[in-house]
């Protein structure tokens, strides 16, 4: 009889044992219960938008339900789900095997970090309970502050709570990559997941405790009047915008640079080549970080900044594009005349360099100032987000999922199903919001419940795509649940990846490895340059 190797899954079956767990790889694994559940409730929410838009004349819900529910679908997708769900989850199983690490620097405060989020999500799931809120996800002033009704405090004390997840993450993160190295991997032998993962942290580190900050001061003008943002109280509403952009930019970098940092590994693994400009792709890292703490002011141009205030940030939008483009350059001279495998992770990592690419050339319509006064507040800025921060963000996300799972549960899954889904979502995708540049190009707005029937194709086309995006997203669920039980066991590198991850047995024993490894060669070694 197979008697199965001691693992991190083995050490301890009951809830008590998990919810106590210091183990970086069970810390993982209660992100990624806790983040799919969030991904599915801001799902739900946006199904019930684009059936609201079904149709141009508001038929399901009225105007106030409407905003409540593109509200908490925006709050819980931001905050819950795409932010935290590749450092939280794939970060923090992976780092420290990448590393040869046995945990993280501060395993206790890893968990502390997760009943963070847990709290912060309670906030947001009670107000939703409570009747909800209207704001939208960027609870911009004077309307929370002044205007809304609803349950704007409670909303921004879950999303305050959930900063101080991601400082803390990103606080473990930093001290764990420049403390806990493995004799032998120096700065240049880092997986670039790792450096993606040391990037964002920083972004975390340095931008979060800004939305903190603003988040509070709008909460105490909202409970005491005290004047912060209300112009008659002596306050200054775009104050707020400045502050919340300057998070909420970094924000999305948060949310690309691990996406990048995945894509990275899947493609040098499916190809079994070297990355291209290992070093460039470093540098484009670290650039993408710092520049994007110095573009916010794109978001402003309408807002009422001087001219010379919306060229500089123009010009420094454009700038931003250059480490991005020199990542995209050498994803693709990797693959020149590679010997490619297209499993599901490749299709998952060739999805997010289309979808991305997309959504960045669509991001320089608005970094000029002409064309942004035209499609601010229009279903083409929709389109252009949703590329960039769902588009790219989910399609690493599951392409990382993918790659790594034989590694986080020591099964493999069925390769057609996971290929179809890969395909299926990446043609979803596109049919739901490629329809959404067209409709904010000819003016229609955003956050509108009903809308002319000129839109109306358009429209159709947008939540006929969402039905197929919903059933991509739920099919994973099924063969991933099944490869638990029935599918094959995997051995320590199913795939012929390099990197000290794939040097274990799959799933991992509860320190990681058996004898520190030691690392005398760069980052994928494959035989072929």
């Amino acid at each position: 009889m197979h008697r199965a190797e001691p693992s991190y899954l083995t050490e301890g079956s009951t809830l008590a044992s998990w919810l106590t767990t210091h183990d970086h790889k069970r810390i993982a694994i209660l992100y990624a219960v806790a983040i799919t559940f969030f991904f599915f409730l801001g799902g739900i929410a946006a199904a019930l938008i684009r059936l609201e838009l079904a149709t141009p004349h508001g038929d399901l819900m009225s105007a106030d339900t409407y905003n409540k529910t593109f509200t908490f679908h925006g709050v819980v997708m931001v905050w819950f789900f795409l932010i935290p769900s590749i450092p939280n989850t794939l970060g923090n199983f992976l780092l420290p095997l990448m590393i040869g690490a046995r945990d993280v620097a501060f395993p206790r405060l890893n968990l502390f970090s997760w009943y963070l989020y847990l709290l912060g999500g309670l906030f947001t799931v009670t107000c939703l309970l409570l009747g909800g809120v209207d704001t939208g996800w960027t609870f911009y002033t004077p309307f929370s502050t002044l205007f809304s009704n609803t349950h704007v405090v409670l909303a921004v004390v879950g999303v305050f709570i959930v900063g101080f997840s991601s400082i803390l993450t990103g606080l473990n993160f930093i001290v764990t990559i420049h403390t806990l190295r493995t004799k032998g991997m120096t700065w240049f032998r880092l997986p670039l997941f790792v450096w993606s993962m040391y990037g964002v942290s920083l972004v975390m580190m340095l931008a979060t405790p800004v939305l903190a900050m603003t988040l509070s001061l709008l909460a105490i003008e909202r409970l005491t009047g005290v004047g912060i943002f209300d112009p008659s109280l002596g306050g200054d509403p775009l104050l707020f915008q400045h502050f919340f952009w300057f998070y909420s930019h970094p924000a999305v970098y948060i949310m690309v640079l691990p996406s990048m940092g995945v894509v990275s590994e899947l493609i040098t693994a499916s190809v079994r080549r070297k990355i291209f400009g290992y070093r460039f792709m470093v540098y484009s890292i670290i650039g993408i970080a710092v520049v994007g703490f110095l573009v916010w002011g794109h978001h402003m141009f309408v807002a009422g900044q001087s001219m010379y205030a919306s060229i500089v940030f123009s010009i420094l939008s454009f700038i931003i594009a250059v480490p991005s483009a020199i990542k995209v350059f050498n994803w693709t001279a990797t693959l020149y005349k590679g010997d490619i495998t297209f499993g599901a992770p490749m299709i998952y990592a060739l999805g997010f360099v289309g979808l991305f690419m997309l959504g960045g050339l669509t991001g320089l319509f608005l970094a000029a100032t002409a064309l942004d006064v035209n499609l601010t507040d229009t279903y083409f800025v929709v389109a252009h987000f949703h590329y960039i921060m769902v588009g790219g963000a989910v399609m690493a996300y599951l392409g990382g999922i993918h790659f790594w799972w034989p590694k986080i549960t020591g099964r493999l899954y069925s390769e057609g199903w996971a290929r179809f889904a890969a395909i299926l979502m990446f043609l979803g995708f596109n049919l739901t919001f490629f329809p959404q540049f067209l409709a904010g190009a000819e003016g229609m707005p955003r956050r509108y419940y009903r809308y002319p029937d000129e839109y109306a194709l358009l429209n159709v086309l947008s939540s006929a795509g969402a039905v197929l995006l919903a059933a991509s997203y739920l099919l994973p669920v099924g063969y991933l649940l099944w490869s638990l039980r029935f599918g094959e066991r995997a051995g320590p590198d199913p795939w012929g990846a390099k990197g000290l991850e794939w040097e274990t047995a799959s799933p991992p024993p509860p320190h990681n490895f058996e004898r520190p490894p030691v690392v005398t060669d760069g980052p994928y070694a494959y035989v072929h340059p």
